[in-house]
C-alpha cells in the first residue's frame, strides 16, 4: 500500500488499514442457502416413508 497525497499518521494509516480489512472480511462471508417454502417443508414431513414389500403398494392407499 501506498500513501499518494498527504502525510498520514500511524495511526492515522492503522485505521485505515483496520477498516480496509474489515470490509473485504464481510464481502467474504457467504450469502445463506436459499430455504425450501414452508409449503414444501410441511408436505416433506407430513407424508409417511414408504415401506416396499408384497403388497405394499395396496397397504399405501389406506391410512
Amino acid at each position: 500500500m501506498e500513501v499518494v497525497k498527504g502525510n498520514p499518521t500511524p495511526e492515522e494509516l492503522a485505521a485505515l488499514v483496520a477498516v480496509i480489512a474489515a470490509r473485504s472480511a464481510a464481502a467474504a462471508v457467504p450469502a445463506e442457502p436459499d430455504r425450501a417454502s414452508d409449503w414444501a417443508t410441511y408436505w416433506r414431513h407430513a407424508r409417511r416413508p414408504l415401506h416396499p414389500g408384497p403388497g405394499r403398494w395396496r397397504a399405501s392407499a389406506h391410512p
